[in-house]
């Protein structure tokens, strides 16, 4: 991973006041924090039903994805897919319906009824705050790639690992499956050279109506 390093501190193209990684990491421990202790409940109920749902299929899903400056850790997602969902990919990659370094399938085959519900609604992504407050994510930034995904950047891709990577972002409250990964490039790295507190709160608020009004999420 240290071309990955190496490609990402030199793609950086601006410097964020020196004050503004301090309020952001103490936003993220209190976002996610006060997240995860008021949604408890709800979050039990849903590991119940996702329990009961299928008694043999964990409730939880991790995946190893690449963070700021190319860095590795384990994120956490509710099951959405069939348990063996990764060993049936190499048979859809053909049927991938973006351009890209991503794989995106309207009709997943592989996504369970309860996960179509989940990924729709982005509940899905509600685990990713114990990453939150592990360090490994922010709440606001772009969406960590898979190891794969990296393996296909071009020198410009790279830019999106000079910050720590967020559980939502520009490209989810802007269309999200439906742009392509060129444009989510350009989302993020229009964030990356403006972000500030001011616009991760605009992002998070929109977060919130996308999660009421879902969006092309699948």
């Amino acid at each position: 991973m240290e071309t990955i390093k190496t490609v990402a501190k030199k793609a950086t193209t601006k410097q964020n006041s020196p004050f503004y990684p301090v309020v952001k990491r103490s936003m993220d421990v209190a976002g996610a924090g006060l997240g995860l202790f008021f949604l408890a409940p709800f979050l039990l109920v849903l590991i119940l039903v996702l329990k009961i749902s299928n008694l043999r299929a964990p409730v939880f899903f991790k995946q190893e994805r690449i963070g700021k400056n190319g860095s590795k850790f384990m994120m956490y997602k509710f099951r959405t897919m069939i348990p063996n969902a990764e060993e049936k990919l190499a048979e859809l990659l053909q049927y991938n319906e973006v351009e890209g370094a991503l794989f995106k399938m309207k009709r997943d085959p592989r996504v369970t009824k309860i996960g179509r519900f989940l990924r729709k609604t982005s509940i899905d992504e509600l685990p990713q705050l114990m990453n939150v407050l592990k360090g490994e994510m922010s709440l606001v930034g772009p969406r960590p790639p898979l190891g794969r995904e990296v393996a296909l950047y071009s020198k410009r891709d790279f830019a999106r690992l000079t910050v720590t990577p967020g559980c939502t972002g520009l490209w989810q409250v802007s269309g999200r499956s439906d742009v392509s990964f060129d444009e989510m490039v350009n989302l993020d790295l229009h964030y990356i050279r403006h972000a500030n507190f001011a616009l991760d709160c605009k992002i998070i608020c929109k977060t919130f109506w996308v999660i009421i009004a879902p969006n092309s999420a699948y």
